[in-house]
């Protein structure tokens, strides 16, 4: 794999240091576009998909894009069975450093089933009492001296599928040693988070456009994606003003808050073949465009460029996105904003 091109002295930061789910599942793609009911049955059949959990996924891109120079700490649990020894094999074969992700004994490894419609839409169930779930803030805290090896100089990221009270911690060690803290949540932790002071602990909130209605109690259904972002944007500032927002909406593009100015990304043009796991390489894409000392529209920008790229793989970490593929999927495309092809093309 080709990273972008970049040179170490060029990061703005020198490694990352997340914790979130790591795990596996099955795809199942379900017959008919219309939204599966309550307490529908519908037939479907199981696909030959490899899933991964968002912690995961969002490491891998950042590894693939940013090479071996950066170094991506790893925390979190899986079981000690045969689905954890194969995904750390993967994980410890791409690169990524795995020393704090460990067997945790009579756990099963965080697995779940997702569900795709023949438009490329879907959704997931994922279970919770995993391995994942006995992440607490007394294992992250075991890793505290990673954060000192690269103060001021880390991405703290915090993402889905383990406890809140797990990623608040790993957000406060973020704090301590002066790193650019990053956070993301599912739909219904969204009220949560605005009870628990989560928010100001974060300088980069990544959420999707159900995770934006869940904000303002809002539904997608009758509303337009522009005035849920609105809402969701004004409502969380209110507890920190200063934390930068990226909001996807899948074909609707996405949006970017730098605190002063709302800027909308139109979507990419491209097959479809599977939106699961696009918001966490859209995330990646954003993290490595910061890294490489974009600002956070452009970043916003290559977030959007991998996005695209990985919708067109079934699988929920596209196997193939690298500088070269990005290079020439963008290619085919309308625009492409000028410092993000600086990090694609040849010199």
């Amino acid at each position: 794999m080709i990273p972008l091109r970049l040179n170490e002295d060029q990061f703005h930061y020198k490694g990352m240091i997340g914790v979130g789910g790591i795990g596996s599942g099955k795809f199942i793609t379900l017959e008919g576009n219309h939204t599966l009911g309550r307490e529908e049955s519908r037939f479907g059949h199981f696909l030959d998909t490899r899933d991964y959990c968002k912690l995961h996924i969002i490491s891998y891109y950042v590894r693939t894009l940013l090479g071996p120079s950066f170094k991506s700490v790893l925390i979190g649990k899986v079981g000690d069975d045969e689905i954890g020894r194969l995904i750390t094999q993967e994980m410890e074969e791409t690169g990524l450093d795995i020393r704090h992700v460990i067997a945790s004994p009579g756990e099963s490894t965080l697995f779940g089933i997702c569900f795709t419609y023949p438009d490329g839409s879907g959704g997931n169930l994922t279970e919770n009492h995993s391995a994942c779930s006995k992440v607490d803030p007394n294992f992250v805290a075991q890793s505290e001296t990673e954060f000192d090896r690269f103060a001021g100089q880390a991405v703290a990221l915090a993402a889905p599928e383990v406890p809140l009270e797990a990623r608040k911690y790993l957000l406060e060690l973020g704090t301590k040693y002066n790193s650019f803290r990053v956070a993301s949540f599912n739909s219904s932790e969204m009220m949560d988070i605005l009870e628990i002071g989560i928010l100001p602990l974060i300088d980069l909130l990544a959420i999707n456009i159900e995770e934006a209605a869940a904000v303002c109690g809002r539904s997608t259904d009758h509303a337009a994606p522009s005035d849920i972002v609105d809402s969701a944007i004004t409502k969380l500032c209110e507890q920190n003003r200063d934390m930068l927002i990226s909001i996807t909406a899948g074909k609707n593009g996405s949006w970017s808050w730098d605190g002063c100015d709302l800027i909308h990304h139109p979507a990419y043009e491209t097959q479809v073949v599977s939106t699961a796991g696009a918001g966490d390489a859209y995330l990646a894409g954003v993290i490595v465009g910061l890294v490489a000392g974009l600002d956070f529209s452009q970043a916003a920008g290559l977030g959007s460029l991998v996005a695209a790229l990985s919708v067109t793989s079934p699988h929920t970490i596209h196997p193939h996105i690298d500088r070269i593929s990005l290079l020439d999927f963008a290619q085919r495309q309308a625009e492409l904003p000028d410092a993000v092809e600086a990090l694609l093309v040849d010199e």
